[in-house]
């Protein structure tokens, strides 16, 4: 059973205010994008911030919150994820297909919700 109300004590150490907080893949989409989610501490906030390889900006729910996140908010941060279709001029326009496969140092069951889920709509 899958803990939704997992939440790491931190995701920073000492010595770093910036972390790789979630890994994503998505195997059918037309390019197989990939996707990084990365949390920043600034302003005693944490930042969070999506990168892919096209440098397309997306929009995040919450883009901040006060502390690490819930296992429930983070899945729902990722699915409500979308790209930001007002800054594309230049950029690879992206879309999303299917569900993504996730792993997260953070969140050791993230990986195996979305296997489930992919699993459930025959994705593997």
């Amino acid at each position: 059973m899958i803990d939704f109300k997992f939440r790491p004590e931190t995701y920073f150490q000492e010595d770093s205010n910036s972390v790789l907080l979630v890994r994503l893949h998505y195997p059918e989409s037309q390019w197989g994008e990939q996707i990084s989610i990365y949390a920043h501490e600034m302003d005693r906030m944490i930042h969070l911030e999506a990168v892919d390889f096209y440098g397309n900006d997306y929009l995040l729910y919450p883009s901040k919150v006060e502390e690490p996140m819930t296992l429930e908010d983070l899945i729902y941060l990722i699915e409500g994820m979308q790209v930001n279709q007002d800054d594309m001029e230049g950029k690879m326009e992206l879309v999303l297909d299917g569900i993504p496969e996730a792993s997260s140092n953070f969140y050791p069951e993230l990986e195996k919700y979305f296997e489930e889920k992919r699993k459930n709509f025959g994705l593997d």
